[in-house]
């Protein structure tokens, strides 16, 4: 074999795939169609956000590469949801990304065991028996031989550009689609579709009138995404806030016959949390008005992103109506909106380690998955590159729970429910998520990153002292006791004299700012940590209530399914559901109970049949 594993594609996923198998000692050769568009940023120039951002950080803890790389590129940082609670908080930062993509190449490239090639994957090479992979194929006729693939292709298999009448075979504006693999696979038996994204016009900086907008600074407290950095200094910009209007609104509506997504040239199925702005006038005719976020690009550069509203009109229609919003009138376009039609792999055909269940060693990551963000496929990505790893070692698989990472309930709605339409994680989707909060990340996973073997020993003795840490705070809180001196100095313990400090500190009003003035100990702690310890206080009794329904989730999840089980002899079950276990063969009696259409009666029926044949 000429590698230990091949990645094809140089997206968020690829990158992170390719850096797990280097890293953990084997050979790997990425292949992607540009090496400069390595972690190119196709759509908005930001990483994180609700959810997102949350899982950016387990990315970190695993010991995956993109918050090191946002941490060293953003350009604004900001909290989102700061007046909610901390459950569905998340960070997110705006990044220079000509310095993101940069900087993922340099790191590809100084990466040991690591090579880079620059050409277009085809087919995939198969063994005598056509169940296992060993090898890729690419458009110039090179052969590549490996005993392990993982496949993100992200937009680009082949895929189709639009804007208005014009149509083009690229995956990017300006970059040429990723032609052949998609038809090879669909040869090999696998359930393809089409699914459609897009993206806004990009504007010059200077042709826009920011006084006529709405600022949006970020904070000026940077919280590092990567659990490594204790601080990040970096020039900060601002964004700023506009609007649509009733005449930007008739524009669209008097051209929507010029849209190729209206006019039936688009067949592929679009991102239903992020709508064009055609697809906003026409569904929501009696709103008003629809928010624009304009966003630099970087530093270096006077382009700005038009985030919120992505178009694929003719270019003289999306200038015509760009120009009716406030502070846009003499906007300069530097590139269209488009719209891309893509294929992508039905993800029922993954198991949870997000390999084939056709082809032995072959994994898929990404979009290539009908997912959508970078962040999504990045944390793909890097499990698929882990489990390649893992499988080369003999090892078992790491698969996460729903129950201790969003990446677990990505990974588990993709291979259980599958996606029709390009898939979005939300803080909605998690039903532990208060266990899941973003300050967390590394208590939940950073051990399972040591155990595989992408942290350091000296990343676990930090965490280790950090749990010590946290527990000492606790014990603090638990022993001290208000006194009257105390209330003096913060008014709001005087009705818990006497008592505790951790008591005192469910209290809504009582805050860990105002213990810390009280108390040498606790000031003399670590401020992250003393917030850590504040909500896990404030939130004890959630918490607890949360643990009791993860205890009972886990005791399905430990109730194991052979993968080989034939469904249609489990006598007692519905067809609908013998149908759906087949097609899904889910590896755990929880699993099972989450597959659309798989009723709590069949549920009861594999757990008789289950105890006859234990």
């Amino acid at each position: 074999m000429d590698f230990e594993g091949i990645v094809i594609g140089g997206g968020h996923a690829g990158i992170e795939a390719a850096l797990a198998l280097s890293r953990l000692d084997f050979s790997c050769l990425l292949i992607t169609q540009n090496l400069d568009c390595i972690g190119k940023m196709s759509c908005n120039p930001a990483i994180g956000g609700l959810a997102k951002g949350n899982v950016v950080r387990e990315i970190d803890a695993l010991g995956g590469q993109m918050a090191k790389l946002i941490d060293q590129s953003l350009i604004q940082f900001r909290i989102l949801n700061r007046s909610k609670g901390p459950a569905v908080q998340a960070p997110r930062a705006q990044a220079d990304k000509a310095l993101y993509s940069q900087l993922a190449k340099w790191t590809l490239e100084r990466e040991g065991g690591l090579s880079l090639f620059q050409d277009t994957v085809v087919d995939l090479l198969l063994t005598n028996s056509g169940r296992e992979v060993c090898g890729v194929i690419t458009e110039r006729g090179r052969r590549f031989t490996a005993p392990n693939v993982v496949l993100t292709t992200g937009t680009f298999m082949e895929a189709d550009i639009f804007i208005g009448e014009f149509t083009a075979s690229s995956g990017r504006l300006g970059e040429p689609a990723a032609v052949g693999l998609g038809s090879a696979l669909r040869k090999l038996g696998f359930e393809v579709g089409r699914l459609k994204t897009g993206t806004p016009a990009r504007a010059l900086a200077s042709s826009l009138h920011p006084e006529r907008m709405r600022e949006q600074p970020g904070e000026d407290e940077i919280i590092p995404f990567s659990f490594a950095n204790t601080k990040v200094q970096r020039p900060r910009v601002s964004c700023y806030i506009t609007h649509t209007n009733e005449k930007t609104h008739r524009i669209i509506r008097d051209n929507i016959h010029r849209s190729p997504l209206y006019g039936g040239k688009i067949q592929g199925v679009g991102p239903r949390y992020c709508p064009s702005i055609e697809d906003k006038v026409v569904r929501f005719p009696d709103k008003a008005s629809h928010q624009i976020f304009v966003e630099p690009e970087g530093l270096n550069t006077d382009e700005v992103y038009l985030n919120g509203i992505s178009s694929s009109l003719p270019e003289e229609v999306q200038e015509e109506f760009l120009r009716t919003v406030p502070g846009l009138e003499d906007l300069v376009i530097m590139r269209p909106g488009y719209a891309v039609e893509y294929d992508y792999l039905d993800p029922l055909q993954l198991y949870p380690s997000l390999e084939s269940k056709k082809i032995k060693g072959l994994f898929i990551a990404g979009q290539t998955n009908g997912t959508s963000g970078y962040e999504e496929a990045a944390a793909q990505g890097l499990l698929a590159g882990i489990n390649a790893a893992l499988k080369l070692q003999g090892r078992e698989p790491l698969i996460l729970s729903r129950a201790e990472a969003y990446i677990g309930v990505l990974i588990d709605d993709l291979v259980t429910l599958g996606t029709r339409e390009p898939y979005r994680l939300f803080t909605s989707r998690a039903e532990y998520r208060l266990s899941l909060r973003h300050d967390t990340a590394d208590l939940r996973l950073l051990e399972k990153g040591y155990d595989v073997g992408l942290q350091s020993v000296e990343a676990r003795d930090g965490l280790l002292q950090k749990k010590r840490e946290i527990e000492e705070i606790k014990e603090l809180l638990d022993k001290r006791k208000v006194q009257e001196m105390d209330v003096e100095k913060v008014t709001e313990l005087k009705i818990h004299q006497g008592k505790s400090l951790s008591r005192a500190l469910k209290d809504p009003k009582v805050r860990m700012s105002d213990l810390v003035s009280l108390d040498k100990g606790l000031a003399a702690k670590n401020r992250d940590w003393l917030y850590q310890s504040e909500l896990d206080i404030k939130y004890a009794g959630y918490i607890k209530r949360q643990e009791r329904q993860v205890d009972r989730f886990r005791r399905m999840e430990n109730m194991r399914l052979p993968a080989d089980l034939e469904y249609s002899r489990v006598i007692g079950l519905s067809t609908e559901a013998v149908e759906k276990l087949n097609k899904v063969k889910p590896l755990s009696m929880g699993q099972a109970g989450r597959i659309s259409g798989v009723r709590s009666s069949d549920i009861a029926v594999l757990l008789v049949h289950l105890a006859k044949n234990d």
